[in-house]
C-alpha cells in the first residue's frame, strides 16, 4: 500500500457501489458524484459495481443497470493494487458491517465506520437502546421481530404511542419501506409492508418538531458541521422526496436556529457518534421540539453522496468542499488502517510489575 504522505505516487481508490438492497439506485448516484469530484491529481479511481444478484463487476463508469460486463462472485483479486476502498453500497450488505467485515478480512483500508459502528448504526432498535442508555433522548418506539408479527396488538400500540405513528424496517435507509400512519386501520398494512424489507420492524411515536441533521467527520479528532433543516410539503421526508420529487423539499443550510439550539444539536450529534463507536463519518438525524429539546431519530454511517445529499452539503456550508471532503475521508481511512496494523496479533508475555 502506498504511503499516505507520498504525494508523488497516486493512490488507487476503489469506488464500490450498487449492491443487493433497495437502495441500489441511490448508490449509483452517489458513485457518479464521488467519481466526478475525486481529485484525479492524487487518486486513480477503480470502479467496482455489485449487481442486484451479488455479482461483482469491474466497470469503466457507474452505470444503470450494472450487469453489461461479465460478473464474478467476489474474488480478492478484484481489489489487487487497490490502496483504499470508498464504499457507497447503501443499505443492508453495504453499510451494516457486512462489507466492512469483508474488507477487514482481506486487509483493505476503507472509508467510514468499522464493523461494529456500521452494524449498530444500521439496526435502529439497537442504536436507540445504546443512545437511551447513554442519556440521549430518542424517539419512543416498539420493535417487533418476524416471529412476533402475527401477535402484534395494534390497539395497544395506538393507545400507548398515539397517532400519527411511523412504521419502518429496523435495517434500511433512505426511508425505504417507511409509512406514516394516521389512523389505526392502516397500521397493520404498514407493518406488513415494513416486514417485506426486514425481519425486524419499528413502530415509532411521531415527534412534532423540525427535522435537523448534523454531519460528523473524524476518527479521534472529531469535527461537526453546521446543522441543516429539512422542510417538506409532503407528509414526511420519504424516498420520493429525497430522490425523485425534489420540488416538495427544501434543505435549509445552515438551519435557522437559535445559537444555543444549534450548539445543542451539534453537541448531541458528537455524543451520539462517540457512543455508537463511529469512525470516519456519519450523519446524525434529530428533531428539535417546540421546547427546543433535541431528540435523536437515527444515525446514518454511510450517508448519501448524491448532489442532493445532506452530508456533503452540510460540509460545503461549513467550509469543506466536496472534493476536499472526499480526500479527507480517504486519508482518515488510511490513517485508521495504519494504526490498526500496529496492534499486536500474537501474545507477548509481559514481566510482572515489581
Amino acid at each position: 500500500m502506498n504511503d499516505i504522505h507520498d504525494n508523488h505516487q497516486k493512490l488507487r481508490v476503489g469506488i464500490l457501489f450498487g449492491g443487493k438492497s433497495a437502495e441500489h439506485e441511490v448508490s449509483l448516484q452517489s458513485a457518479q458524484n464521488v467519481l466526478a469530484a475525486l481529485d484525479k491529481t492524487r487518486f486513480d479511481p477503480v470502479l467496482l459495481g455489485v449487481d442486484k444478484q451479488g455479482g461483482w463487476h469491474l466497470l469503466e463508469q457507474p452505470k444503470l443497470p450494472i450487469g453489461n460486463t461479465p460478473a464474478v462472485g467476489f474474488n480478492p483479486q478484484l481489489l489487487e493494487g487497490v490502496d483504499v476502498v470508498f464504499p457507497l453500497v447503501h443499505g443492508p450488505l453495504g453499510e451494516d458491517g457486512s462489507m466492512q467485515g469483508l474488507l477487514e478480512i482481506i486487509s483493505i483500508p476503507y472509508v467510514g465506520c468499522g464493523v461494529l459502528g456500521s452494524a449498530i448504526g444500521m439496526d435502529k432498535d439497537v442504536m436507540k437502546r445504546l443512545l437511551r442508555d447513554a442519556g440521549i433522548k430518542v424517539t419512543d418506539c416498539h420493535a417487533f421481530t418476524e416471529g412476533q408479527q402475527r401477535t402484534i396488538d395494534v390497539q395497544s400500540l395506538v393507545a400507548e404511542l398515539g397517532l400519527p405513528l411511523f412504521v419502518k424496517p429496523a435495517n434500511m435507509g433512505s426511508s425505504v419501506g417507511v409509512t406514516k400512519v394516521d389512523n389505526k386501520a392502516d397500521l397493520l398494512a404498514a407493518i406488513n409492508l415494513a416486514f417485506r424489507y426486514d425481519r425486524k420492524v419499528l413502530v415509532e411515536r411521531a415527534v412534532i418538531g423540525d427535522e435537523v441533521e448534523c454531519a460528523v467527520l473524524g476518527n479521534e479528532q472529531l469535527k461537526v458541521s453546521v446543522p441543516g433543516r429539512i422542510a417538506c410539503t409532503t407528509d414526511f421526508y420519504s424516498y420520493e422526496a429525497k430522490y425523485l420529487d425534489r420540488d416538495n423539499t427544501v434543505l435549509e443550510i445552515p438551519a435557522k436556529l437559535a445559537k444555543q439550539v444549534s450548539q445543542a444539536a451539534q453537541a448531541t450529534a458528537l455524543q451520539a457518534y462517540k457512543v455508537l463507536g463511529c469512525e470516519g463519518m456519519a450523519r446524525v438525524d434529530m428533531f428539535v421540539t417546540e421546547r427546543d429539546d433535541i431528540v435523536v431519530n437515527e444515525i446514518n454511517t454511510l450517508p448519501g453522496f448524491t448532489k442532493f445529499s445532506m452530508y456533503p452539503q452540510l460540509w460545503e456550508a461549513s467550509g469543506l468542499s466536496y472534493p476536499d471532503l472526499i480526500t479527507k475521508l480517504i486519508l482518515l481511512a488510511l490513517d485508521r488502517s495504519q494504526k490498526r496494523q500496529k496492534l499486536l496479533t500474537t501474545y507477548v508475555p509481559t514481566k510482572p510489575a515489581l
